[in-house]
């Protein structure tokens, strides 16, 4: 029916007026968390979300989810009944103002990521509403990094449900003035902190391995007076500074020898716990492995699409969702109103670049490219 390909009018028809919402919490008498919304030198992303990001993997895997989220553009619809099909019919409308430019600070494509960022590491997200429309719903937000945030009515690591117990640098928020975002999943950082530690050892010891200039080994008395062992310490010590800062001479008298050990990178399997390890960072991302580079066997893939889709489907989907289905809650819109990322948009658009990029047969055109 014809009916349900018209674009409607948009939720609201004329410019509202805005009302500042910072500033005007009485929810606590202590407007501490209020009054640092916005002081940026104040935020913090958290310690355990720094050490998670210094592993390449999973500071891999976060980029390629974040890259996809980031660039879908959102939608506005609402949804009308088809008795033909018997399903309910999606009808896009034009969409409020805040839905190209969430925080008018920053762009969407910065916002999301973060936003992301935060569902995927804490498994959970906030948004601050920094500006309310004539008839309540949110005009503008501000993200509040999950790692200054606290609750007391939840202590995770699985959030059941938006708390009412929020507090932002030690100061009491209104749960009201906030939009939360509960992850499906729980954060990376709780999910398996041994995954982030095992990286991280495996990253030092093929830094010690790579500052050191000569092979390890052993200093031996072979001769004179026996040395206690706080001197075989000292003696052991100073060798090994002297070998760590590049001097590719040592001098040994004649009582001491220094025989090389074969310890070597690869027979301490250091090259084959790094692949697993990295193995096991796509695990715990939820990203496909072969998008990181691991190799995965007999597991290929046949175009850079497929790739996508794959990212998308096993990585970015869930993530999409809760963003897109929380901005749809009746406290940021009306009954009725829904939002969605545009996936299908995203998909195609790589799809015929895609297309435009591979060796056509002599005497056709690429796909998309006429003589006219």
């Amino acid at each position: 029916m014809a009916i349900f390909k018209t674009v409607k009018k948009a939720a609201i028809s004329s410019p509202p007026k805005v009302a500042a919402a910072i500033g005007t919490n009485t929810f606590s008498a202590n407007a501490q968390g209020v009054n640092m919304v916005g002081q940026y030198y104040t935020y913090q992303e958290g310690e355990a979300r720094n050490r998670a990001m210094s592993v390449a993997a999973i500071s891999r895997a976060r980029d390629l989810m974040a890259s996809v989220i980031s660039c879908m553009p959102l939608k506005m619809y609402n949804e009308i009944w088809d008795e033909t099909t018997g399903e309910m019919e999606k009808v896009y409308i034009a969409p409020r103002s805040w839905l190209r430019r969430i925080d008018p600070a920053i762009p969407n494509v910065t916002l999301l990521s973060w936003l992301f960022e935060d569902v995927m590491m804490f498994g959970r997200a906030f948004l601050y509403i920094t500006a309310r429309t004539a008839d309540g719903f949110p005009a503008s937000f501000t993200r509040l990094p999950a790692g200054s945030v606290t609750t007391t009515d939840q202590a995770g690591p699985v959030w059941f449900a938006p708390s009412n117990a929020v507090y932002f640098q030690g100061g009491a928020i209104d749960p009201k003035d906030l939009v939360q975002f509960i992850s499906p999943i729980q954060g990376i950082i709780y999910s398996s902190a041994e995954v982030v530690e095992v990286a991280l050892k495996l990253q030092r010891s093929r830094l010690h391995a790579a500052s050191n200039t000569m092979p390890a080994g052993v200093l031996r008395q072979t001769g004179g007076e026996p040395l206690s062992a706080s001197e075989l310490s000292d003696l052991a010590a100073q060798f090994n500074k002297a070998r760590t800062s590049g001097n590719m001479t040592a001098a040994l008298n004649e009582f001491l020898t220094y025989t090389e050990t074969t310890a070597t990178p690869d027979k301490m399997l250091m090259i084959d716990a790094a692949e697993y390890q990295a193995m096991e960072c796509a695990r715990l991302c939820s990203v496909p492995p072969y998008l990181l580079g691991v190799a995965t066997g007999s597991y290929s893939y046949q175009s850079s699409q497929q790739a996508r889709a794959d990212l998308y489907i096993f990585g970015v989907k869930p993530y999409a969702e809760v963003i897109a289905q929380t901005l749809s809650m009746n406290n940021v819109l009306p009954n009725g109103t829904f939002v969605e990322f545009d996936v299908e948009s995203y998909l195609e658009e790589n799809y015929a670049a895609d297309q435009m990029d591979m060796p056509q047969p002599a005497g056709t055109e690429p796909l998309g490219v006429t003589n006219d």
